[in-house]
């Protein structure tokens, strides 16, 4: 992972998280389903190969070639790191979709 700082901030975060939903529900159970999808969630934003997902999507089923990661080395170099969506908005629609899903149905479950 080349932006550390990011996954430091994100966990920083759910940690904060964690403990308002301890506070106002005093519920061990939820501050561990909190955590679970917490971490789930934030593995999926950070981990992906996206030199791999960045290329068109008829490309995935193929390895990336030395071209494409030069190529996207090239952006990353010049761009700030919300360029990586700028390509690809079906990743980003079923981003939405899933994690929009998963935080409606988590909200269900705390607020309950």
């Amino acid at each position: 992972m080349a932006n550390d700082a990011a996954l430091r901030a994100s966990l920083l975060w759910l940690a904060a998280l964690i403990l308002a939903v301890g506070i106002f529900t005093h519920s061990f159970k939820k501050m561990m389903t909190t955590y679970v999808l917490g971490v789930l969630g934030i593995a999926g934003v950070l981990l992906p190969d996206w030199d791999y997902f960045n290329r068109d999507f008829s490309r995935w089923p193929y390895p990336v070639t030395a071209e494409e990661r030069a190529a996207f080395s090239l952006i990353h170099a010049q761009g700030s790191g919300f360029m990586r969506f700028a390509n690809s908005p079906i990743r980003v629609i079923a981003y939405s979709v899933v994690y929009g899903y998963a935080m409606y149905k988590w909200w269900e479950y705390v607020s309950g």
